[in-house]
């Protein structure tokens, strides 16, 4: 599961010309379903972004959370997020990794469920849907958190790349 992250002072989704969801300081969050991602991803994740410290403190340092600051989410579905771009892979993008739309809907939801239960504010975008999305990009200050399912045998699971340095 990936989260691509962008702190804003402002950000709006529309459908079909219709205003869904908006957020005024706070982040912008696209989030990608992987195919193999689960519940555990989803809560886990979730609980990454309402803590991961992107807004400034008193002495200008990135070191107060959406949760610290009171600020708003706007989340996003965003299954392109799974493309796989490693070398050699050609120039057209693979979705192959993305989970099936009914899954990853279900994950999603539980993902901004998560959000809300930790105290944010959450709007959302409309799973599924062609959406315009409009932010004015606070830095800007964008990250990209990933929460890699274990595989079968309980190591990493094969995320396109090198096994991830183990979490002291």
């Amino acid at each position: 599961m990936k989260a691509l992250l962008q702190r804003v002072t402002r950000a709006s989704v529309d459908v079909d010309g219709e205003r869904v969801g908006a957020v005024d300081r706070g982040l912008l969050v696209f989030l990608g379903v992987l195919k193999g991602d689960g519940e555990e991803q989803a809560r886990a994740l979730a609980g990454r972004v309402a803590r991961f410290r992107l807004f400034a403190d008193e002495r200008g340092r990135m070191n107060r959370s959406l949760l610290d600051v009171g600020a708003g989410a706007l989340v996003v579905s965003q299954f392109t997020l799974a493309h796989d771009g490693r070398p050699g892979g050609g120039r057209r993008p693979s979705f192959d990794r993305a989970a099936p739309p009914a899954e990853a809907e279900r994950l999603y939801e539980l993902f901004v469920a998560t959000l809300r239960e930790l105290g944010a504010p959450v709007e959302t975008g409309r799973f599924g849907a062609l959406m315009a999305v409009e932010l004015c990009n606070d830095g800007p200050v964008t990250f990209l958190l990933e929460d890699v399912p274990p595989s079968p045998a309980g190591g990493p699971a094969d995320a396109g790349g090198p096994d991830p340095a183990p979490r002291s």
